[in-house]
Parts: structure tokens; sequence; C-alpha cells
């Protein structure tokens, strides 16, 4: 006869059944082995394979599957994953990508998020050392961009999160923090400012919070693609007069369009005349402190109050590691910390530690982003990264320099830092400007490079972001010989 005991031996038999840890270590060990070195093998034959390629619909139509009730063996999913995924990344890791603004992460990078994988550690808060490694990486930033002591900061998933983050504790700074409570009340008609090429993540950010993007004055900008100061000021008296308040100026950093940087230094003098917090859009090159031969081009921005960055970009790693660096670590409590019961602090234990990153910003789930940033700073040293990015402009002032070596070539604007915008217009400069969206759609079902298309003055540019630290000369050379090939085709559509 079945028991009360036997049912009890039962039950604890399917509890200790339901761990998901193996069975087999031996065998996981093994299959882990082989799968680290699918990814070494991948990363170490980049340049062999193309940047990007089409997924066909048969491997699209694995991924429309039903959900999975019963167990698969890891071998098995493996193998989708190899054979189904990995061939058709973004792109972004390979030498030849140049498109938009994205690193192309290290191997470094990639195992120190496996063993951030592996710890699974919640960075919200409480004592324990993934805590401490942020705390590092926030001496260091401090330390990079010549910030106080009285310096905060966070990490978040990007410049995108950063720059909506930094517009909240500009705002709780004009208002105070019952604003966290009340909200904006009618009266309150907040300003703000920036040059018209400031990234879009900004005027979203003002819609999330609540300001309103039509608040976000977008000032125009200098030959060289920076905010012009004598229409700022203008903007600011005029608003003043109207009945505005003027709260924000936002420099960036490098613009996303053409990486022109603001005058920073003149930006810091009319937040100061005008009582306004100064932040700064460095997602794109904020890092290009470490390299002494572009670090003159941000003078300035240790004075900003806050600065938005990405590691992902231009430190190389792996995403996402989106940071904010504020000058007065208060002004983040000011804005973001609150009680709750469920999160009692101790004196000792667990729940103890005297830094809880829940009160720094929007997060209380967070991922540990710091030790991928942790062992790629301790790895390579910042003066490697700093010389990655010295390298990265030179190629782009190289590449500056064969299209206008070029006659069926044109460049479209200044190159500041690693950006560079150009178009194809034939040798007597007379075919359609629509034309360079073809070419760049054909750069990327070739898969040799893969820069991406903008717009300036209304009409398409092909932009090559040099990012990358694996990007070399024979892949500009490759991008200015496809744009030539391409675009001297016969069979191109007219307009």
């Amino acid at each position: 006869m079945f028991s009360l005991q036997d049912a009890g031996r039962a039950a604890v038999d399917r509890h200790e059944r339901a761990s998901l840890d193996p069975d087999d270590w031996q065998a996981l060990r093994r299959q882990g082995h082989r799968m680290l070195d699918d990814m070494f093998d991948h990363l170490e034959t980049l340049g062999t394979k193309p940047v990007w390629q089409h997924a066909p619909s048969s491997t699209r139509a694995l991924f429309d599957a039903p959900l999975p009730i019963e167990a698969n063996d890891l071998a098995e999913v493996h193998a989708i994953f190899r054979e189904n995924i990995l061939p058709y990344g973004s792109g972004n890791i390979h030498p030849g990508f140049m498109g938009w603004v994205q690193g192309g992460g290290t191997v470094t990078g990639m195992l120190a998020e496996m063993l951030a994988g592996g710890l699974n550690a919640n960075l919200g808060g409480r004592d324990h050392m993934p805590i401490e490694v942020e705390r590092q990486i926030i001496r260091w930033t401090r330390e990079i961009f010549s910030f106080p002591e009285t310096a905060g900061g966070i990490f978040l998933t990007g410049a995108s999160q950063a720059n909506f983050v930094a517009v909240q504790i500009a705002r709780c700074r004009k208002l105070g923090r019952d604003v966290r409570a009340a909200g904006l009340s009618d009266e309150s008609r907040l300003v703000a400012y920036a040059s018209s090429e400031v990234h879009g993540c900004v005027p979203r950010a003002f819609e999330m919070s609540g300001i309103g993007s039509d608040q976000l004055r977008r000032v125009a900008v200098n030959a060289r693609g920076q905010i012009d100061i004598d229409a700022l000021e203008q903007a600011i008296l005029r608003d003043r007069q109207e009945g505005f308040v003027p709260f924000l100026v936002i420099g960036s950093a490098g613009t996303v369009n053409t990486g022109a940087v603001d005058d920073l230094a003149a930006l810091r003098h009319i937040a100061d005349s005008n009582d306004l917090h100064f932040h700064v859009d460095g997602a794109l090159g904020a890092l290009g402190v470490l390299s002494p031969d572009l670090a003159h081009l941000f003078a300035g921005i240790g004075s900003c109050d806050s600065l938005a960055f990405d590691f992902h970009k231009w430190g190389q790693v792996p995403y996402d590691a989106g940071f904010l660096l504020v000058r007065d670590s208060e002004w983040q409590r000011q804005t973001f910390a609150s009680d709750a019961a469920y999160l009692s602090r101790a004196a000792t234990g667990l729940a103890g530690g005297d830094w809880w990153p829940c009160d720094y910003g929007p997060d209380l789930s967070r991922g540990f982003r710091a030790l991928k940033t942790w062992f790629t700073l301790k790895t390579y040293g910042v003066k490697a990264l700093g010389d990655a990015m010295s390298a990265n402009c030179l190629l782009a002032r190289r590449l500056a320099e064969r299209i206008e070596g070029e006659p069926a070539l044109k460049l479209l604007a200044p190159v500041a830092l690693n950006i560079v915008c150009f178009a194809y217009v034939g040798a007597e400069g007379t075919i359609p400007a629509s034309i360079n969206s073809d070419i760049v759609e054909r750069l990327h079902a070739e898969g040799r490079v893969a820069p991406s298309l903008t717009h300036l003055n209304g009409q398409p540019a092909i932009r090559a972001a040099i990012v990358n630290h694996r990007t070399r000369q024979q892949d500009i050379d490759q991008l200015v010989h496809s744009v030539l090939t391409i675009g001297s085709r016969q069979d191109l559509p007219q307009c």
C-alpha cells in the first residue's frame, strides 16, 4: 500500500529533479568548451566572412516555432544558434562595419559577460562585491573626466537612458524634490537648449519626462556643425522675456551625424550666467579624452554637471554598457531615492552596504554591466583604448583625403572625429543625390563593408562611422573602391 511516507518521498524526489542544474556536469563542461571554441573561431576569422547577410526565409521560419514544453538537448539548441543565428548578426563586430555608431566588443569583454552571467548578481543594492566593482568604475570615470570627489555615476542601458535620467535630474534641481510627487505645474514653463544636430533620444527624453519635446529649443549650428553660441544666447534671452524658465543646456561631445564637438567651455559659461544645468551627451565621442591626440577637442567636458556616454562604443565593451556621470551624487539621490519597506537597510549583513544604486537611478533590478567594463579597462588599459580611438580618427582623415582626391566623390561635412559623410556624384558631378541610398543598400548586400545612410541638408549621404578597433586601411580602401564601382554601374536606377 502506498503510504503517506511514500508520498512524501515522491514529493521530495520531484522537488530534487526540478533543479535546472545538469545531472552530468562533465558532459556540460564538454559542451560548454565547444560553445566557447565556436565563438573564438568566429571572432578569429571575422574578416573572411560577410559583414552582413540576409537571413533566408527557411532560417526565419525556424523562429516561428511554438513555445517549447519539453526539454531539448543543449547541443541541439547550440547547433541552431551556430547555423541560424551566428552567421546572421548585425555585423558590428566585423572590421568592415562602419554603420551608425557601434563598438566592436572584445574577446575579454565576452568572457567577462560569461562570468557575470554565471554570478547572476542583482546590482540594485545590498552588500556584495559586484557593488564595489561598480563603485570602482565610478571612481575611474571621475578620474578620466576630471570630476570632483562629490561626483557619482551609474550604469544604464545606454546614452539614451542616461540622457533621459539627466533630464530628470536637471528638472529636480530646478524645481526641487517636490516635483517628483506634484508633477509639472502649468506655471513651470521649463525650456532647454541643444543644437539642431542633437541625438534623437534627447527630444524623446523630454517627451518621456512630461516636459514635452516642444520645450527643447533646437539651436542652429555653425559651419563646423557646432551649436551657434550667439544664437543660443539670443534664444535664452527671448525665452526669459516671454516668461519661460530656462533650466538646462545640452552640449554634444560628438554629434551623431558628423561627429562635431560643441564649444563645451562656452556652454559652461552660458550655463553659469543663466543658472542652467549643463549636460553633455558624449555617447559618440566623450571617451576620446583617453587619446592624447584627441583630448584637446573636448576642452571643457570636465566642467559639465552631468555626462552621458557609452562604454559599448569607443570603450569597446560588449553591449550594453551606458553610463551617466553626475557632478554631485546628491542630485541623483534627490531625484531617485525613495523608501520601501521591502528594501529596508541594515547596519550589517547582506541588507547592509552604504551605496545602493537604486537610490541613484531608475532601476532596482540591474545586471552586472560593471564587470565587463572592469575587465576591459583592467586588461587593456586606457592607453590601448585611446590608441585605438586615435587609429579610428586617422583612418577617417585618410578616407576624407581619398574622397577629396576622387572626382566622382564629394565630402559633405568636416571630419572632426571618426565620422565621414560623403556622396557619389559621378565624374561630372551630375548624378542625382538619391543614388547614394541605392549604393548603401548594394554595399550591405555585397557584405564587404557596411556604412549607413544619413541625410545632410535634405540630401542622402553615405556615412562611415569608424568605431571598431578591428578596422584597417584595407577596409577603408574597400569602401572607396566599392562605392566607385557600384556608382559607376549603368544599371543603377536613375532618378
